[in-house]
């Protein structure tokens, strides 16, 4: 089979880093362009490595582009706890290549464009907050027969991690995760949400990260340390793959199990927002009863992951 055409949007953080270095050296997934965002660290920083860690795996010539600088209403609020103060646990360094003058709207616009001029269909894997996949499908909707899916990290079925109930990148810019659901459902994109139900069943351990570390390859160095870093920051003996779930299932899709469900983002003010509300009952009873009906879009709601697959299968495509 021919690999996957991909675009990633990234806010690269340690594991849209280990999700890079997968996609670039998967023979499974032939990764067109990625696109940057604010989320883990501010978006110039956002860049920045991005362009290191293409440069580790060897891909210089896959065009990357920096995109939104603000969640669409609030304030940015970055993850250096979580993943360092330069995003990549200390390991960032300069790299000699720049970022497409286009935007990243503009891009994905192109690149989109492109595939529906030769018959292809484009998988989009965010693994950021969804800001610019808001605005490009309402400011583009001519792109939807371009998108063969949407495949993103973000939200859950049951529980949060930047607050009780919201995950990170949902609960970065709700009003984005809100407006991407909605705009692909009217424009008939399939959505699979690769949430924190199966975000951390993919573990490596640190013995296979210092093996990795170790290999001469800089990409595999690369995620090696970052690996370490994740693990020590908390205090566990090995780390979760994390956003490179996401690539996985575009290489493997067999190892996730998934349902389709109806899924509303929360944006009220209150310790719900952000919350990925997933509508799980299975009585017509209980619907037509409910005073506050969903204006919810159907997504394919990632429940369980062959953990030891995955892993397995992204240490091999680094060389571990």
């Amino acid at each position: 089979m021919s690999p996957t055409p991909v675009v990633m949007d990234v806010d690269t953080g340690i594991d849209d880093a280990l999700s890079l270095l997968f996609a670039v050296r998967s023979p499974d997934i032939d990764l067109r362009a990625v696109t940057c965002v604010t989320g883990n660290a501010p978006v110039d920083q956002v860049v920045r490595n991005t362009l290191y860690v293409l440069d580790a795996a060897g891909a210089p010539e896959i065009p990357v582009a920096r995109g939104a600088t603000h969640p669409l209403l609030v304030d940015p609020e970055h993850a250096g706890h979580v993943h360092g103060a330069d995003g990549l646990g200390g390991f960032s360094r300069p790299s000699d290549r720049r970022a497409s003058s286009s935007t990243a709207v503009q891009l994905l616009h192109q690149v989109l464009m492109t595939a529906i001029g030769i018959g292809e269909r484009i998988t989009l894997v965010p693994s950021a907050p969804l800001t610019n996949i808001a605005l490009l499908l309402r400011t583009h909707p001519e792109v939807a027969p371009g998108i063969e899916r949407i495949l993103f990290m973000g939200g859950s079925a049951g529980r949060g991690n930047a607050t009780a109930a919201a995950e990170f990148n949902i609960w970065h810019d709700p009003e984005a995760a809100a407006v991407a659901l909605r705009a692909a459902g009217e424009l008939d994109i399939p959505v699979t949400m690769y949430g924190l139900d199966v975000f951390e069943d993919v573990v490596v351990t640190v013995d296979e990260a210092d093996r990795l570390a170790a290999l001469p390859d800089p990409a595999a160095q690369l995620a090696g340390r970052l690996l370490r870093f994740s693990a020590r920051t908390f205090g566990r003996d090995g780390a979760t793959i994390g956003d490179a779930g996401t690539v996985c299932a575009v290489a493997d899709p067999d190892g996730l199990t998934t349902q389709l469900l109806p899924v509303q983002v929360v944006l009220d003010s209150g310790p719900a927002r952000g919350q990925t509300l997933v509508d799980r009952r299975t009585w017509a009873g209980d619907h037509s009863t409910d005073p506050n009906p969903l204006r919810a879009t159907g997504v394919d709601v990632a429940l369980a992951v062959d953990g030891p697959r995955y892993a397995q299968l992204w240490l091999s495509t680094l060389g571990g």
